[in-house]
């Protein structure tokens, strides 16, 4: 018996791990089992290579690292985490709640490929991690939109106005508009269930967006 995955994504600043924090109550409430992950997994040695290629340990510019070699130091840090630390409670029958998956190299690592080459990435990807690699599927992704001015003000408000603590991700505009790009056409491609988080340039409430996301999740899992 498998139980099963809800992965949680957004481009940094989205406020996704405050949606995480929310959306983990609304399912405890409702007498749901889980467990909560988040991804990478910074506190194991796992993420090595993820958090080098973040600080700008392998060239300045995401592109400086090809789509494919990045989204390898992410599956490793992933395929350690689900082998050391939550395939019991998944093969025990437990939601797991994720914050970041998979999915994030779809958003951040298949812009560095022509966009012809894609479709092609994604069937990588897919072969790769839950193939190969043996990590589960996902049952279902929530993509939370907000369009990146609005989330780059949050970034802002985070790091309180300190641009040098961004990595090269978070630093780089041009790039987020091409990832917010990729991540609308893995919502078409993928049938992630968007979720719009903002109206007129503005963020909605918090409880807003926290009610689209338990009414898509009530909708997807929670009456299967």
């Amino acid at each position: 018996m498998s139980g099963k995955l809800l992965v949680v994504e957004g481009l940094d600043g989205c406020g996704k791990t405050t949606q995480v924090a929310r959306l983990r109550a609304s399912l405890e409430q409702a007498g749901v089992s889980l467990r909560q992950i988040k991804l990478p997994d910074y506190g194991d040695p796992s993420s090595t290579l993820v958090q080098m290629y973040l600080n700008g340990d392998f060239g300045r510019e995401p592109g400086d690292v090809n789509a494919y070699a990045a989204s390898a130091f992410y599956a490793v840090d992933r395929f350690a985490s689900f082998t050391r630390h939550w395939k019991a409670d998944y093969e025990a029958g437990k939601l797991i709640l994720a914050d970041r998956y998979t999915t994030s190299n779809v958003l951040y690592q298949m812009v560095k490929l022509p966009q012809a080459e894609w479709d092609s990435y994604l069937a990588w990807l897919r072969d790769f991690e839950y193939g190969k690699l043996g990590i589960p599927e996902p049952d279902l992704v929530l993509y939370l939109d907000v369009p990146v001015e609005v989330s780059q003000q949050l970034l802002l408000n985070r790091y309180e106005g300190d641009e040098r603590k961004k990595d090269i991700h978070e630093g780089n505009i041009r790039y987020l508009r091409t990832c917010r790009e990729a991540a609308l056409y893995a919502c078409e491609k993928l049938h992630f269930c968007r979720i719009d988080c903002s109206y007129a340039g503005e963020l909605l409430e918090e409880t807003e967006v926290a009610r689209q996301i338990f009414s898509c999740v009530k909708k997807e899992m929670l009456s299967c």
